[in-house]
């Protein structure tokens, strides 16, 4: 497929946006850097201005598609990655200027044209615990797509719930199957240097339920995604299988989630934000578990 990938030089969308090429996709990164990568192309672009995401949708990828002489081939598949990735980067009204006004741009023009595949980059932080101002808690345990979210405290979080909402106006308008992804904290090679500290005192990952996904992995589940027709909205945790910790998910819940209800059916390292949707629907089976590096 021939997909616009947004945000390719971000964390995660450098592994992904390659991972998605080796798979024989054609990748085009829209971003305001570029990752220079020789089997993605790359195309600055500010997605707050909808001129620009426009244009990019009519970008060409390397000089082999204009021997054609039809024009540049249409986008199959959009990747929308961009956005102010944290809060405490910028003022909070620009991060959530930045990732709410760049979301409805790409929307709006992937939609008017034609595109029917769209995976959006959510996030874990829509759960409402990872940047809260204080500890809070989660209404149950694992977190699950289909719970009633804790409304977040942050500019970041908000961004997020704001985009989903966005998203499944855009599928009900259009009938565009639009998968947004609430993304876990996003590992690559240089993370797993934490392993020990965070092994040593897992207390300090409770912001992030405990959650993580491999880079490479989620590079799966965005594949998945674009391979997946016909299921309209949805939204899909995208983490691995368990927890950063070698305690239970019963005992990091009883310890750092005291009076939290539990599921019945939860198992025994399982992820306290459960990837159990996206192993059922759509295949994703993780490649890269932090034990096999321990």
């Amino acid at each position: 497929m021939r997909i616009l990938f947004t945000g390719g030089s971000g964390k995660a969308g450098r592994v992904v946006a390659p991972y998605l090429a080796a798979q024989g996709h054609t990748v085009l990164n829209v971003d305001l850097v570029p990752l220079g990568h020789e089997d993605v192309h790359d195309i600055r672009a500010d997605l707050t201005d909808p001129g620009q995401i426009w244009s990019a949708f009519f970008s060409y990828t390397d000089t082999a598609e204009l021997d054609a002489g039809e024009g540049p081939p249409v986008i199959d598949a959009v990747v929308h990655f961009a956005a102010v990735p944290a809060i405490m980067l910028t003022a909070d009204t620009e991060c959530f200027r930045t990732n709410t006004i760049g979301t409805y741009n790409v929307l709006e023009a992937a939609t008017r044209l034609g595109v029917r595949k769209i995976v959006l980059a959510s996030s874990e932080t829509t759960y409402g615990i990872c940047f809260a101002d204080g500890v809070v808690d989660p209404p149950r345990l694992p977190l699950r797509e289909d719970d009633t979210q804790r409304p977040p405290m942050d500019s970041y979080a908000l961004s997020k719930v704001c985009n989903e909402a966005t998203a499944r106006t855009f599928h009900e308008r259009t009938g565009a199957d639009i998968y947004a992804l609430r993304i876990g904290n996003v590992w690559d090679e240089s993370d797993y240097a934490q392993l020990t500290t965070y092994l040593a005192d897992p207390g300090v990952r409770r912001r992030n339920a405990f959650n993580y996904v491999d880079a490479r992995d989620l590079g799966q589940i965005v594949d998945l995604c674009v391979q997946h027709d016909g299921l309209g909205y949805q939204v899909f945790n995208a983490t691995n299988d368990t927890n950063v910790a070698h305690q239970s998910a019963r005992e990091l819940a009883s310890t750092y989630f005291p009076g939290v209800p539990l599921d019945d059916d939860l198992g025994e390292h399982e992820a306290l934000m459960t990837n159990r949707k996206a192993r059922n629907v759509l295949g994703f089976r993780p490649q890269h578990d932090w034990r096999d590096r321990v």
